[in-house]
């Protein structure tokens, strides 16, 4: 519990919703469980701390949008989707937050923005100075113009790996993922009722990697391997990570509490 109590100084938090969080079952968007997102990280925000959501969604928001009976699989059809569903996401996000009194701000990246000085310099000042005036920046990839996350071959992986570029480009103190499991199991919890939750890993290991295999949920795109590879990158800068169950948002305000919740992968102190 000793690295618990740790979280409850986390100052700034990125957090990072995957569309199994924003959606039904039935892909329809859930409003109930955005709206609740809005009010818990607009009180968190009131607290004095600095957050930067990451919010996947766009094409599953687009989907909904739309009245289509499934996700395409056509690339430029996702993207098209993409470009809907990006704008009505926002639509939604800001008028949740403006009900509590809140400015947002969309940050659409490519994968560029690690590969470029000049544009990574751009993106941390932008980052900086929407924190420093209180607004809440809303961080996806931008899937109209990059076919990464679509086609999932690279690398932001339904934006688990996303989420830990944006908590090191913005130098967090934590990074919490909420998914649709519980945290992380030493086998898949789906086709195994012994499996164990893993609370605390203090190093990610081959053994913990070979655990990790298995695809995500059908809306989504990112599984367990995904959200691995964002705790190696953001551990190995000093950062926290929790993994944890996205279906009630309020878990957020316990986890800031040093509740022993979820699985927390504890950055390397330096």
């Amino acid at each position: 519990m000793g690295f618990r109590s740790k979280i409850k100084e986390a100052k700034r938090i990125v957090v990072k919703v995957g569309t199994s969080t924003l959606t039904y079952d039935n892909g329809n968007i859930n409003l109930n469980r955005i709206e609740k997102l809005t009010r818990v990280l607009s009180d968190i925000v009131n607290s004095g701390k600095e957050v930067t959501l990451v919010s996947s969604g766009a094409i599953g928001v687009g989907v909904s949008k739309l009245n289509l009976k499934e996700k395409p699989k056509d690339i430029r059809e996702k993207q098209a989707l993409s470009a809907v569903g990006q704008c009505e996401l926002m639509h939604i996000y800001s008028k949740f937050f403006g009900g509590y009194s809140h400015t947002v701000g969309q940050v659409l990246l490519t994968r560029d923005v690690i590969e470029d000085d000049r544009i990574k310099n751009n993106v941390c000042n932008t980052f900086d100075i929407l924190l420093e005036k209180k607004i809440i920046p809303i961080v996806n990839e931008n899937d109209t113009i990059s076919i990464d996350e679509i086609e999932n071959i690279v690398n932001f992986g339904d934006n688990d790996n996303l989420s830990a570029i944006v908590s090191l480009l913005i130098n967090a103190d934590l990074l919490i993922i909420l998914s649709d499991i519980d945290g992380f199991y030493d086998s898949d919890p789906r086709h195994n009722n012994n499996a164990k939750l893993i609370s605390e890993i203090e190093e990610i290991t081959e053994e913990l990697e070979a655990c990790a295999g298995g695809a995500g949920s059908d809306l989504g795109t990112g599984g367990m391997a995904t959200k691995l590879i964002a705790a190696k990158k953001s551990t190995e800068q000093g950062i926290d990570m929790i993994l944890a169950n996205g279906k009630d948002p309020e878990i957020i305000l316990d986890i800031l509490n040093g509740k022993e919740i979820g699985t927390l992968f504890v950055g390397k102190r330096k």
